[in-house]
């Protein structure tokens, strides 16, 4: 239900639980809507744990097997933060992380915000359980131009609401519980 919605470029809060197909849903038209000439992030999920974030990303790259020039990058803490700017420095239009890590790497001015034009938030209330709240924001704030932004969550509780107001769109609501 949301790939179509997303392709439209209309923001999205889709609400499922996990284990169903989110990943391809925000994936496929993700993909289809990079430029592979322009080496640079176009499309920043974020998600709250080291192992979702590497989960995400191999999705991403099982789902571009046939699609040459698309480069995804993972990044999260407690890996070495040089590998990963080298990886950055190589030309993604694809970054996968959490928001700490993303947080350095834009300080660090190795992850640019220019291009971007998707933003998801996987996991949206396990990232706000875990105190990410604050991260998300600055992160969303730090990019001056209108993106697509995407919010994937099982719950929507208040302060996913605030984040829905203050950095979406008119979203679609997509509604898939089991």
């Amino acid at each position: 239900e949301a790939i179509p919605v997303i392709l439209e470029g209309r923001d999205i809060i889709g609400q499922s639980n996990t284990g169903t197909g989110k990943t391809a849903a925000f994936g496929i038209p993700i993909l289809e809507k990079i430029d592979i000439d322009l080496r640079m992030p176009q499309a920043l999920v974020l998600l709250p744990t080291r192992e979702l974030a590497v989960q995400v990303a191999n999705e991403f790259r099982k789902i571009a097997k046939y699609s040459e020039g698309i480069k995804t990058v993972t990044v999260y803490g407690g890996a070495d933060i040089r590998d990963q700017i080298n990886k950055l420095k190589g030309g993604a239009q694809i970054i996968v992380g959490t928001p700490g890590r993303v947080i350095d790497l834009i300080d660090r001015r190795v992850i640019k915000l220019s291009d971007l034009n998707i933003a998801v938030l996987d996991e949206a209330d396990e990232m706000l359980k875990m105190g990410f709240r604050e991260d998300i924001e600055l992160i969303l704030s730090k990019v001056d131009h209108p993106v697509q932004t995407l919010l994937f969550s099982a719950t929507i509780p208040d302060e996913i609401r605030n984040i829905i107001k203050k950095f979406l769109n008119n979203p679609a609501h997509i509604k898939t519980l089991r």
